[in-house]
């Protein structure tokens, strides 16, 4: 934030209005789409973990299956 720290005051000293307005709605803009980033691999994560209980559930079925089968 320190780097846009020093263009905000100079447009907003400056009375530039329309180009201040440009850059609020730019640094707006980055923002959402890093929470939309963060909320992308979040949900990437959370299909990961799904996706591994089912697999070690399956396994599991799968060991007591066999073990079944030869008693």
């Amino acid at each position: 934030m320190k780097l846009f720290r020093p263009m905000r005051f100079k447009l907003s000293k400056q009375n530039k209005l329309f180009t201040y307005l440009k850059y609020a709605i730019g640094e707006i803009v980055l923002v959402m789409i890093g929470i939309l980033l963060a909320l992308q691999v979040n949900n990437w994560n959370e299909n990961n973990k799904g996706q591994n209980e089912i697999k070690k559930i399956l396994k599991q079925v799968n060991s007591e299956l066999e073990y079944n089968i030869k008693q």
